[in-house]
């Protein structure tokens, strides 16, 4: 019991300590390292074990070449995502949202109303952020939404041992935005479904934008008890 409490407490401690990186060294991960990585998520738990993620991973000049395709798609594409973006954020989604808007745009000078400055934050996404890696996650069509879900788990996996790897990490919708021009560049069917990237490498520990850290709900907000036969 002590050992899986000690166990319980090194994943609290990695949970806590990962964050959004948004700004990284330009030294490349280890090949074993990153394998390391990938093995940890492929223990992901899914559907009738049917292990629907897809891994392109980019390293050295592919990924500064992927970087330079896909900033361009950003600037002059309007997204069309494969599975559809959020309809609209509304009360604690929305202010949830903002508080983490407002603490990217403070952390590196951004003043509110500063609609060019944020727009060049922004779209920083399309760069990776400087990341020399960026891993694209995709899944089959047919498999439906719920491969989505197990490949959304396969992403936290991943960050999660990204973290304990000494890794900076991000998960990143932007990535999603333009799936046409993923599957282009990478030679994918169109068949394969783009869910999201995650931009990683080495965190640059002095960069402002790594200096803030996002907030979470309580246990009261998310979580309802039920106790008893009847419910109640």
């Amino acid at each position: 019991m002590q050992a899986d409490g000690e166990e319980l407490a090194l994943l609290k401690r990695l949970m806590e300590k990962r964050h959004s990186c948004r700004a990284y060294l330009e030294q490349q991960v280890p090949d074993e390292t990153i394998r390391q990585v990938l093995e940890v998520a492929q223990r992901t738990a899914s559907w009738c074990n049917a292990q629907p993620w897809r891994v392109v991973v980019t390293r050295g000049a592919a990924t500064d070449e992927f970087r330079r395709v896909y900033a361009q798609a950003g600037v002059t594409q309007e997204p069309c995502p494969d599975y559809k973006f959020p309809a609209a954020y509304r009360g604690v989604h929305l202010e949830r949202r903002r508080e983490c808007g407002w603490q990217l745009y403070a952390s590196v000078g951004i003043e509110r109303g500063d609609r060019e400055a944020a727009r060049a934050q922004a779209l920083q996404n399309y760069q990776f952020f400087g990341a020399p890696h960026v891993a694209i996650v995709t899944c089959e069509a047919e498999l439906g939404v719920y491969a989505a879900i197990d490949c959304g788990a396969y992403v936290a996996n991943f960050m999660t041992a990204a973290t304990a790897a000494g890794l900076g990490c991000i998960a990143q919708a932007a990535l999603a935005a333009h799936p046409a021009v993923v599957r282009r560049h990478f030679g994918l069917p169109e068949s394969q479904l783009v869910i999201c990237g995650i931009a990683f490498g080495y965190a640059d520990a002095v960069h402002l934008v790594n200096s803030f850290r996002t907030g979470r709900a309580s246990l009261e907000e998310v979580v309802t008890w039920v106790d008893g036969a009847s419910g109640s």
